[in-house]
């Protein structure tokens, strides 16, 4: 094996294998269908890598990562002074190359950089229907941002509009992307395919406010009943802590700090600290009450952020398969016991 011959897909498989299982799925669910199939079938593929081979993929990777950086950062030409005398300037070339032409594939990868309340005044004049498409292009804890720029009457719009949205053509996205460029001042393209649905609402609602997801519930409710049954089921809120059973609650609770746990009940159902403190031990219990009672009077946004941190705790244990969530459509097949 000779690092001059390896193939693209066969230095991604080695990298992952070097990585390790965790951060090897985290970067495998984020990628299409036909590109994970072959990445996979790379990875089952691949025999035993010799050292030398392994730490030249691994410094790649590293040169790579750390150009896109010093890109995003100051631009092509920051990163290529940087690089120069870090590399030479021929390395230096030769990975800014290969940067640039990752990032002509990564479409709209332009505003995902730009401050949100930035890029809410420059999309909040355009139709509801485009504003629904640019936001499928970012990542939902961004697009959730930039939603919560906007007005409740907006929201509740653009959300419904990324709930029912079909598969949109590349032409369509590709004209949108051509006036971003223009405004934005840069020169990515691609040819583009997305969809919205309850599922990409879903993820985006996850990330805003309390209140600002329920008054876009509530409005989604109004026009449609179903459609928002649908969407509410693929969420997870502070309240859905009651679905978990025992073991999760417990698997959840190490990796929540006391601190934010007395924060987030202060605002809680009594069904929501009653399945908290069936959980703990007697003497952790006490200690909960205590400091809530310590913390005294809070504004409601600190206690929600503090839900709000373990929800994310929730659904990261739930997408590494470490816990279930009753009631959210999954089958026998998916019970742990």
């Amino acid at each position: 094996m000779k690092y001059a011959e390896l193939s693209s897909i066969q230095k991604a498989a080695i990298a992952l294998v070097a990585f390790g299982p965790v951060v090897s799925a985290s970067v495998l669910r984020g990628m299409r269908d036909s590109d994970l199939e072959t990445l996979t079938i790379e990875i089952a593929n691949l025999r035993d890598v010799p050292p030398d081979i392994e730490e030249a993929v691994l410094k790649d990777c590293h040169d790579i990562f750390m150009a896109r950086q010093y890109v995003s950062q100051g631009g092509v030409d920051f990163a290529m002074e940087v690089l120069e005398k870090a590399v030479g300037p021929v390395r230096a070339k030769e990975i800014i190359s290969r940067v640039e032409a990752t990032i002509k594939q990564t479409g709209f990868t332009l505003i995902q950089n730009i401050d949100p309340k930035q890029l809410a005044s420059y999309i909040q004049q355009e139709h509801p229907q485009t504003i629904a498409l640019i936001l499928t292009q970012l990542p939902p804890g961004q697009s959730a941002s930039v939603m919560g720029e906007m007005s409740p009457e907006i929201q509740s719009e653009v959300a419904y509009r990324i709930a029912t949205m079909e598969k949109i053509t590349p032409d369509i996205l590709q004209n949108i992307e051509k006036t971003l460029e223009s405004h934005f001042a840069t020169g990515l393209s691609r040819a583009l395919d997305v969809s919205g649905g309850a599922k990409k609402i879903a993820e985006i609602l996850n990330f805003l406010e309390t209140s600002s997801e329920k008054n876009i519930l509530q409005s989604i409710e109004a026009e449609d009943a179903d459609l928002s049954a649908e969407i509410k089921n693929m969420m997870f809120v502070f309240d859905d802590l009651v679905l978990l059973d025992d073991r999760s609650i417990q698997r959840v609770l190490k990796e929540v700090e006391t601190k934010d746990l007395s924060i987030a009940l202060k605002a809680a159902t009594d069904e929501v600290k009653e399945k908290i403190y069936s959980n703990v031990s007697e003497r952790v219990g006490h200690l909960i009450k205590e400091e809530m009672e310590f913390m005294g009077p809070m504004r409601l946004s600190d206690v929600e952020a503090a839900q709000q941190r373990m929800v994310e705790v929730v659904r990261r244990l739930e997408e590494e398969g470490q816990l279930v969530i009753s009631g959210r459509g999954g089958g026998k097949e998916d019970v742990i016991v």
